[in-house]
């Protein structure tokens, strides 16, 4: 059984470990000083910072953060998901998933309206995301072509695709081209 809950300050070593181990040792450590760095980045806020359990073991950690559209005159409450981890030896199991769905039923109950990913289109389709440079959302970096796919969008309330349009703006942290390759 996944517990899914926020994380503490107590939760900072698991979930370095679990972004360490799931990233390897090439990306662990870059993903790692992301992570650390949003988490004090008053840009990032508001943040949800959420981690699975099991058997009350942290397996898992991820990691919502605001962000705004550009041109600034738009109202629309939006973060971003990133990053995402579970460790190697859980993966497979539904831990990211319930990750994934419990922050989007937390954003909606708290009124954000879009959430924004760049990651693998087959795995965060199944909760709904959808490409979102051609609904006219681009990411705060160009993201090349082939992987095009892989910038998506999902929206939380009604109507609002199709409504909004611009560049995403990240937190500072978040701000880095090294952080928009994919």
């Amino acid at each position: 059984m996944v517990n899914v809950r926020f994380a503490t300050t107590d939760d900072r070593a698991a979930v370095r470990t679990v972004h360490e181990a799931a990233f390897g040792l090439t990306e662990g450590p870059e993903i790692v000083a992301l992570v650390e760095g949003l988490l004090g980045d008053a840009t990032a806020r508001p943040l949800h910072s959420l981690v699975a359990e099991v058997d009350g073991r942290v397996v898992g950690h991820v990691l919502f953060t605001a962000v705004t559209m550009q041109p600034g005159d738009q109202e629309t409450a939006a973060q971003i998901l990133a990053p995402l981890a579970v460790l190697p030896e859980v993966q497979g199991q539904g831990v990211g998933g319930a990750l994934v769905r419990a922050g989007l039923r937390l954003l909606a109950a708290a009124g954000v309206a879009l959430v924004f990913v760049l990651g693998y289109p087959d795995y965060y389709s199944r909760f709904g995301f959808r490409p979102a440079r051609a609904l006219g959302l681009a990411a705060p970096y160009p993201i090349p072509a082939e992987h095009d796919a892989a910038w998506m969008v999902l929206a939380l309330r009604p109507g609002v695709l199709g409504q909004v349009h611009g560049t995403v703006q990240c937190a500072d942290t978040l701000n880095d081209p090294r952080y928009w390759r994919e």
